[in-house]
């Protein structure tokens, strides 16, 4: 409770991970960390900590007194790290972290991590998979999800905005909701705010994400999916002879019949074969 587990009303950052959840964490918060800096300048705090030391050095104050200031300083440094910029949230299904964001834009910021280790090539995680930025949450139920997405799909979407797109769907431990019944229903969402905006199985402008877990549904649209291969941590930095930006049929030759199914088929791999892909 307390904001510690994954809710609606949340936005973060989703990462996919190969059973090392804890290392998981403290790989997101690293690389978050860095470019969080770069992006938005050093994290500011207040200065209770400073108060507290000079709480703590006035010795000739009773011991009733001292331990109450202890005690309110306790309180405030736990109201501070509730408003960290990353907080780690439970996700609600295993091999998923989700980093709670404050003050900044998650679509941004990995877009951002992911262009620059595609440029680079340089590997800075181990066990982190996929990181998804997760600019919205709510019920995962199908109302809740339409009168939400009428809402959220605007920026990108609505008249005059326009531009082709995919949707992506996953669904973890959620049973109630139809994977054909929700690409339909946000489809014809995307389709009613601009007739122009149309499907593109193979390089889309914009990938509508779908995550589900339990009862919350998580939604963002992201840019350069294909060319950053799924938001892969581990994938994009492999330098390929025939990168995606020149020859994107190698990533997108499955997506012929559903939007959905490469999807399916990456998440759904066993931990063995994640574990030999990363080898």
């Amino acid at each position: 409770g307390g904001g510690r587990q994954l809710e609606a009303g949340m936005r973060g950052i989703l990462i996919t991970c190969n059973m090392n959840e804890r290392k998981c964490v403290g790989e997101a918060y690293s690389l978050l960390g860095e470019y969080g800096d770069l992006l938005y300048g050093p994290e500011q705090f207040s200065d209770h900590e400073e108060r507290l030391s000079g709480s703590e050095r006035e010795e000739d104050e009773d011991d009733v007194e001292a331990a109450l200031k202890k005690e309110v300083g306790q309180i405030r440094a736990s109201t501070e790290q509730k408003l960290r910029r990353f907080q780690s949230v439970e996700s609600g299904a295993n091999n998923v972290v989700f980093i709670r964001t404050r003050g900044i834009e998650p679509e941004n910021l990995v877009h951002h991590i992911l262009k620059d280790m595609h440029t680079t090539k340089k590997k800075k995680t181990r066990v982190i998979l996929r990181m998804l930025p997760i600019s919205g949450t709510c019920k995962a139920f199908m109302e809740d999800m339409k009168k939400y997405a009428e809402t959220f799909f605007e920026p990108w979407f609505k008249a005059p905005n326009k531009g082709t797109f995919q949707i992506v769907y996953k669904a973890r431990n959620n049973s109630h909701m139809s994977r054909e019944e929700v690409i339909k229903e946000l489809a014809g969402i995307v389709g009613s705010l601009n007739p122009e905006n149309k499907v593109d199985l193979n390089n889309p402008q914009y990938t509508i994400v779908v995550e589900i877990i339990k009862n919350v549904c998580c939604l963002s649209v992201v840019r350069d999916y294909v060319l950053f291969r799924k938001y892969n941590l581990q994938e994009v930095v492999k330098s390929n002879k025939e990168d995606t930006q020149q020859n994107p049929s190698n990533l997108t030759e499955e997506q012929n019949s559903k939007v959905v199914k490469p999807e399916t088929e990456e998440e759904e791999m066993s931990s063995k074969e994640v574990k030999q892909e990363n080898k």
